[in-house]
């Protein structure tokens, strides 16, 4: 699936909401390491050593990423790349927990403890979107190469603001988008290249969970809402195929919760090349969770875009040529850590699998299909 692409958008300005730890510190006032100090950047490019990995977070996707750590400690695919090291939170009970169930080194209970350890190598940042800005660049700042959830900031602008860092420090950064670190990613991009397909027309992708129960989904604070959340799968899903194609126009509407973000929404892109692509998402309801790449001479569809389970693909009579299922997984997380963790040993300030221009290009568009509708976050105003 195509790379490195650009899309126009409107940005909205930006204000950001300080991220805090429990001693009430902004993290964007921590002091910078000194570049010279000797544990700045401790692990990169000295291609020794395993990385010490570190959790920023204690909710469920921090569970899931735990576990991962745990499973990729005992599996001899992944023998001496890594260590599941730390665990940070607002709640040092949470944070022990967590760390004491999936044999963790360390467990903090302020961020500020957790930037200040010398032998944290790569901090992986699972808190909601608004305060991923703040504290991606808190983390670059103690010299912690960063591995930052989806969505990856707000807004492009904050994106940007956080690559700047990046770039100013040389030190790793990357968005957690799973899909684009998988083997199923591969293997379609193969099917794509090879032209069994044909000319590529029309790709549909969609992904909804009934997920208002949590308040990060309905909080606009939060940057709440399914596009940052669901909608930006169904997005990387297309965006993966068509990639630096030039989005000519695009139409998209939404339908919005009680606390003014979106529920549920619908975006089609219309590309120069005069292909299609419409994506959906919901956080009200269930989906079939496909995506779809249809050609002139045949389609694929793929079982569940948020982790494909098989690939499909049909000739133009609609028989199937070919079913694959994708190989077995820990959790589906350890791709991206060991995409990561390879980067930093390598001495690379980004994944090729999720460039920095790639977050960039679906942040804008994110941020232009908001613009449409109409939606700024509080702290954008």
């Amino acid at each position: 699936m195509a790379q490195n692409a650009q899309a126009a958008s409107t940005t909205p300005a930006t204000q950001t909401t300080p991220a805090v730890t429990d001693d009430n510190t902004d993290m964007a006032s921590l002091p910078m390491l000194s570049m010279d100090d000797p544990n700045f950047g401790r692990m990169n490019g000295r291609g020794d050593g395993m990385i010490n990995v570190a959790i920023l977070g204690a909710g469920r996707i921090a569970q899931t990423m735990a576990h991962t750590l745990q499973l990729m400690n005992a599996d001899d695919r992944y023998a001496g790349l890594i260590h599941p090291y730390a665990v940070a939170s607002r709640s040092s009970e949470r944070a022990q927990k967590l760390a004491e169930q999936y044999g963790f080194s360390k467990s903090y209970g302020s961020y500020t403890e957790l930037l200040s350890d010398p032998f944290v190598d790569l901090v992986y940042i699972a808190t909601p979107h608004n305060l991923h800005m703040e504290q991606a660049i808190a983390c670059m700042r103690a010299g912690k190469n960063v591995l930052v959830e989806k969505s990856f900031t707000a807004n492009a602008e904050q994106a940007r603001r956080v690559f700047d860092v990046a770039d100013d420090t040389n030190l790793l950064c990357t968005e957690a988008i799973w899909t684009r670190y998988m083997p199923s990613r591969i293997m379609i991009d193969e099917i794509v290249a090879s032209g069994k397909l044909g000319e590529i027309m029309s790709l549909g992708a969609d992904l909804s969970y009934t997920t208002t129960a949590k308040k990060r989904m309905t909080d606009p604070n939060l940057a709440g809402g399914a596009l940052l959340d669901v909608g930006v799968y169904a997005l990387n899903f297309i965006d993966m195929v068509m990639g630096a194609q030039e989005i000519d126009r695009l139409v998209t509407s939404m339908q919005p919760y009680a606390t003014g973000v979106d529920a549920s929404n619908s975006t089609t892109l219309y590309y120069g090349d005069h292909t299609m692509a419409v994506a959906t998402s919901s956080m009200m309801c269930q989906s079939d969770r496909m995506g779809r790449i249809l050609g002139t001479k045949g389609y694929v569809i793929v079982h569940n875009i948020n982790n494909p389970e098989a690939v499909d693909v049909y000739g133009d009579n609609h028989d199937l040529q070919y079913h694959a299922h994708v190989p077995d997984q820990l959790t589906g997380y350890e791709y991206e850590v060991a995409a990561a963790a390879k980067a930093i040993l390598a001495g690379r300030h980004e994944c090729i699998e999720m460039t920095h221009a790639d977050t960039l290009r679906i942040m804008a568009l994110m941020d232009q299909i908001r613009a449409d509708w109409g939606l700024q976050y509080p702290f954008e105003r």
